[in-house]
């Protein structure tokens, strides 16, 4: 699953040990099980609920932009991240937008990668 970029390794782990990935129509329930390149793997819906809930985003923050705390008289970051400029398939939800945790710090007069 990890190859085919569905899942992180982890994550395909918890799914399978909660009965929620099926192969070639049936369901897998031993972590590790080979299959073959072209074998089907489907989500169940709640699978796919779980790994939609989890996101990572990457922004390459401009000068003038708060990163962390809010400033008086600065725009967050987070202002930045829009369906807009989104890269992928999966729809925008503002609502991952309310659990986001910065990862390094750049002041105001820095740009860079958050």
């Amino acid at each position: 699953m990890s190859e085919r970029g569905i899942a992180s390794r982890r994550e395909a782990d918890r799914l399978i040990e909660d009965g929620l990935v099926l192969v070639d129509g049936a369901i897998v329930s031993e972590l590790g099980t080979r299959v073959h390149p072209h074998a089907k793997i489907i989500l169940m819906p709640r699978a796919k609920a779980q790994l939609r809930s989890h996101v990572t985003i990457i922004l390459n923050k401009p000068v003038g932009y708060v990163s962390n705390l809010p400033e008086k008289g600065y725009p967050p970051a987070i202002e930045l991240i829009t369906p807009e400029n989104q890269w992928g398939d999966e729809p925008f939800d503002k609502s991952h937008l309310k659990h986001l945790a910065v990862a390094g710090r750049l002041d105001i007069d820095s740009k860079g990668l958050l």
